[in-house]
């Protein structure tokens, strides 16, 4: 699947994107955030508080106990206003 990300959570990885095939029991976003938490440096510093990051699976915005079967892209973000 191809990851995505924007804004600080880019900046602190990195990378605007890359493709990962995570472990089977990596079965929701949350379970994806610990994952890539435990890659290395920069993506622990990229998720160090894991619930102000935000997702959307395929273009749609999703909680963290969102499934990842059969996604194709998921992207992660920092909280975001209006304006």
């Amino acid at each position: 699947m191809k990851l995505k990300y924007f804004a600080w959570v880019r900046e602190r990885i990195g990378k605007t994107e890359e493709i990962i095939e995570p472990p089977a029991n990596v079965k929701t976003v949350e379970e994806l955030i610990a994952w890539l938490t435990a890659r290395g440096e920069a993506y622990a510093h990229a998720f160090e508080k894991p619930r102000v990051i935000r997702a959307a699976i395929d273009h749609a915005h999703v909680k963290q106990d969102a499934a990842i079967a059969g996604a194709r892209e998921i992207a992660f973000f920092p909280p975001m206003t209006g304006g």
